[in-house]
């Protein structure tokens, strides 16, 4: 009886420490939703490729590496910030939700830490991604998209769940792999940010917020 109790104890201190420590509210759903957004993007994206008149059976990275077509070309990075909205914005409300539920703050030290570590690398990584543009260097862009997004997830892995870091490490290796194939940054992309969330945020969701029958 007393060693349960002892048990009991160490489990209510580790959580008080995790709560302290962790951001223990992201949702697995909002991984599942991110990943949908991103791969009717790539959807969209596609089709506006496909249409594109300067498009003769040349790889889509070629074509417009020239940027000559600077329509497509903006049409293309209204897609995706369309997609990184929505991403961001079902995340805050169902983590909002999930913290509520938790009885945790939404808006503390851990939460701060969390939301620095995580966008330091990924602003970085977009003004780099603005650098590749500015030069032509298009072909570049989803590769490292997904090279600096791993990374982010990586860094602010240590002040939430530590399954992030497997994510993280992922989209890395998924972003340096593609580096190699120039003409099929789309796909990468819709495999990294697309089926990756999917299957991360059903994991999550089945490990940490699915109640038990």
């Amino acid at each position: 009886m007393e060693n349960e109790k002892y048990l009991r104890d160490l489990s209510e201190i580790k959580q008080m420490m995790n709560r302290s420590s962790r951001f223990i509210s992201l949702s697995g759903l909002a991984g599942v939703f991110a990943g949908c957004y991103a791969l009717v993007g790539a959807v969209i994206a596609k089709t506006l490729l496909d249409q594109n008149p300067i498009l003769n059976n040349e790889g889509y990275d070629t074509v417009l590496s020239n940027l000559n077509n600077v329509q497509i070309l903006t049409q293309l990075i209204f897609v995706a910030v369309g997609v990184l909205i929505l991403a961001v914005g079902t995340a805050i409300i169902l983590t909002t939700r999930m913290a509520k539920r938790n009885n945790q703050k939404i808006w503390d030290t851990t939460s701060k830490r969390l939301i620095v570590n995580f966008f330091a690398p990924l602003t970085a990584g977009g003004i780099f991604c603005l650098v590749l543009l500015q030069y032509g260097l298009v072909g570049l862009v989803a590769p490292s998209m997904l090279i600096f997004y791993g990374l982010a997830l990586i860094h602010a892995s240590k002040y939430t769940f530590s399954d992030l870091k497997s994510l993280g490490y992922m989209n890395l290796v998924l972003g340096l792999i593609s580096t190699q194939f120039i003409g099929y940054g789309l796909y990468f992309w819709a495999a990294g940010f697309g089926l990756f969330h999917i299957l991360y945020g059903i994991w999550m969701y089945n490990r940490y917020e699915r109640k038990p029958e």
